[in-house]
């Protein structure tokens, strides 16, 4: 596992100062992810015989929408550098019915692997790549270099120097604008790609070799200016020099023992009461199909064989109208910690727009910014920012921090609608500028219901 920090200074307590960057307040579930993710560290110091014994302690979150679940999530997934999936629990069928079965998810995880580890390892043959894409870019502009009869009345080194001087102006970007007939790859996936999504990959058929039978990776000519074919070929180029069978290796070992699965919305395939029917019995069975992959067993996908045994499951869900204990005892007993999210506080919407690296605020700062406008919010006017979505979740539906969003639009609206044409540089965004922006709405509770 790479860490963005050094493992060894990724203590639980530096994890949790990491995750509060972004992530305001819920210190319980910031507190089990952190052990969590320290647990994987320090299993791969055991010995093999005992790290095999090790299993995660998968979590339930419990709480409402726009408290952080998801967030924290993705943000420890990135801190780690692991590969990372969410995935809707209502998405997914049981085996038998039309639809996704839950086996897809870990196909989907195994993908962003791949994708993950290609990407550290186009740093390594990148220069290589573009020295490649150079020469080939030179062999489209001057062909007869490559081609012709040698010609006694024109010196080798002529032909060498004009190639110096081309590869010169391409260097300095003098012949960008020039048009060129380049020959490319067609990555165009084959229409029975539409299949694959549970049963051909379950089987061991590989969708890329179906390709090649019916017509994918078939080589055309493209007109492209030379930009164009810098980039075209760089990336062909790459692909040639990164080894596929070590990108596979490495991205089975990332998912088996790094890899995370976000299960959202779990509480939406609970079952209550002990006589179900009808869809009931459909949620029950995608509970029991979600079963041994949490538990530990192996899926097929087309990169090969991968063991669910150590990726760590994170589920989370608002249990508004069941609760955890719906589920069906033995998914239950793989999803031991449960922390439960509070709902946002007046003072946590403050802290939301001024405190984060990605605070909502600065954002609308920096948008605004590449249009010559400043903007100056004050305290007062932040704080009553902060009252009106507190006051609207209560009153009409508590969607969390997504409510600022909705609040801040329609405060800056005619601001950034206007912007290229304002005449006035700096505006400042008082108690006074929100009160008349937002008060009839906030107000009209009927007009809120809509607007807000």
């Amino acid at each position: 596992m790479t860490y963005l920090i050094d493992k060894d200074q990724l203590t639980p307590k530096k994890i949790v100062e990491e995750l509060d960057k972004y992530i305001i307040g819920q210190k319980e579930a910031k507190k089990a992810v952190a052990i969590a993710l320290r647990n994987r560290a320090r299993r791969k110091e055991l010995p093999e015989e005992l790290r095999e014994e090790i299993y995660p302690k998968n979590i339930i979150m419990i709480g409402p929408t726009g408290v952080g679940k998801t967030e924290i999530a993705r943000r420890l997934a990135k801190l780690c550098r692991a590969p990372f999936i969410k995935v809707e629990a209502t998405k997914y069928t049981e085996i038998g019915y039309v639809g996704r079965d839950v086996e897809s998810m870990v196909r989907d995880l195994v993908n962003v692997a791949v994708n993950m580890v290609k990407l550290e390892l186009r740093e390594a043959v990148v220069e290589e790549a573009k020295k490649r894409t150079t020469e080939v870019i030179l062999n489209y502009l001057i062909p007869e270099t490559k081609y012709a009869k040698k010609d006694l009345s024109r010196p080798e080194e002529d032909s060498n120097h004009t190639r110096e001087k081309f590869k010169q102006m391409l260097e300095e970007g003098k012949l960008d604008d020039r048009i060129i007939e380049i020959t490319v790859t067609s990555n165009i996936s084959p229409m029975v790609e539409i299949f694959s999504g549970a049963g051909l990959e379950g089987m061991g058929i590989n969708m890329a070799d179906l390709g090649s039978i019916f017509g994918g990776g078939k080589t055309k000519k493209k007109k492209v200016t030379v930009k164009q074919a810098k980039k075209i070929l760089l990336d062909q180029e790459t692909e040639k020099l990164i080894d596929m069978d070590k990108v596979v290796e490495l991205a089975i070992a990332k998912v088996e023992n790094d890899g995370i699965i976000f299960i959202d919305e779990i509480d939406k395939i609970t079952t209550k009461g002990k006589t179900s029917s009808g869809p009931e019995v459909s949620r029950e069975g995608v509970q029991r199909d979600l079963l041994p992959i949490v538990e530990g067993s192996q899926v097929n996908t087309k990169y090969g064989p991968v063991k669910t045994d150590h990726i760590l499951f994170i589920a989370a869900g608002a249990f508004h109208i069941s609760k955890p204990s719906d589920l069906i005892p033995e998914l239950q007993g793989r999803f031991p910690i449960r922390v439960e999210l509070k709902s946002l506080t007046k003072e946590d919407f403050i802290e939301i727009l001024t405190k984060p690296k990605n605070a909502l605020i600065l954002q609308y700062k920096e948008l605004l910014k590449t249009e010559g406008i400043e903007l100056e919010f004050t305290n007062d006017a932040i704080e009553l920012i902060a009252e009106y979505a507190y006051r609207v979740n209560n009153e009409m539906g508590n969607i969390g921090a997504r409510r600022l969003h909705t609040i801040l639009e329609n405060l800056l609206e005619d601001i950034s609608f206007n912007a290229p044409d304002l005449e006035q540089r700096i505006i400042k965004i008082d108690k006074e500028f929100v009160a008349n922006a937002l008060k009839d709405i906030i107000e009209n509770k009927d007009l809120s219901r809509y607007i807000l």
